[in-house]
């Protein structure tokens, strides 16, 4: 049976092995505290983003919004490549990640805003505290047992989580040949159900990447990986809260 078995692409048993032995042992070993400082640091660098992109609407510059945010949406998908890959540079990295995902929300969430000033005036700070409010409840989960992330949880949420990427792929690929599949947009109620079901999935994820992180500090996996455990939570949350965005503005489209 597999040490790990996360949904997760970046935190995965093959990362964590093969990252024993790559370090000088003087520098210490991973533990979850570090994983959840750096955590905290990446968080502040992706809020930093958003707050300049979303500044950027009340100054005029919508051409600047738009382009800060196609260089978040590519420059964090390639970043974030090279992470996964050369887990060894996230310390240096993931900073950078973390920024650029900040200009990619912040431009997202300022469009959103815009769209919905009238109707959901609130919908970003919600999607917000939302966000926050379910990574602290599924960390209290964890934390006190509440559930646990057996190999069948693991499976179940992995499975699920490939579903969902496989029918974004899906539905992308027949969009560029100009098929849209309804749902995935509008506001009825069975978009806004798999929305839900989208975001309990995204949710549950956390428990994941919790239980990857512990084990990870368990096994004394070098102290560069808290840095790579902070980026694989930083990449969910990121999900979560676009995901629970969308879920708002479904809820607003039927206002």
């Amino acid at each position: 049976m597999a040490l790990f078995k996360s949904s997760n692409p970046t935190v995965t048993e093959k990362v964590f092995k093969s990252s024993l032995g790559t370090a000088d042992a003087s520098a210490g070993t991973m533990t979850i505290g570090g994983s959840i400082g750096k955590f905290g640091f990446l968080l502040l660098m992706v809020m930093g983003g958003a707050f300049y992109t979303w500044n950027l609407l009340g100054k005029g510059q919508t051409s600047l919004l738009h382009t800060m945010m196609m260089v978040g949406l590519f420059g964090g998908l390639i970043t974030a490549m090279i992470i996964i890959f050369k887990p060894q540079l996230a310390k240096y990295i993931a900073p950078l990640y973390a920024l650029l995902e900040g200009f990619a929300l912040g431009g997202i969430s300022v469009v959103v805003q815009a769209a919905f000033a009238e109707k959901y005036p609130g919908i970003v700070l919600q999607a917000v505290g939302l966000t926050f409010a379910v990574a602290l409840g599924m960390l209290a989960l964890y934390g006190f047992r509440v559930i646990r992330a057996t190999q069948k949880f693991r499976s179940i949420i992995f499975s699920a989580t490939l579903g969902i990427m496989l029918f974004y792929l899906i539905t992308w690929v027949l969009s560029l040949f100009h098929v849209n599949v309804a749902f995935m947009y509008d506001s009825s109620l069975l978009g806004i159900g798999v929305s839900i079901f989208i975001v309990a999935i995204a949710a549950l994820n956390l428990i994941l990447d919790f239980d990857m992180i512990e084990r990870g500090a368990e096994m004394g996996a070098p102290k560069y990986m808290e840095w790579y455990g902070a980026f694989g939570l930083m990449i969910t949350m990121v999900w979560l809260y676009l995901e629970i965005l969308k879920l708002l503005s479904r809820f607003a489209g039927r206002k």
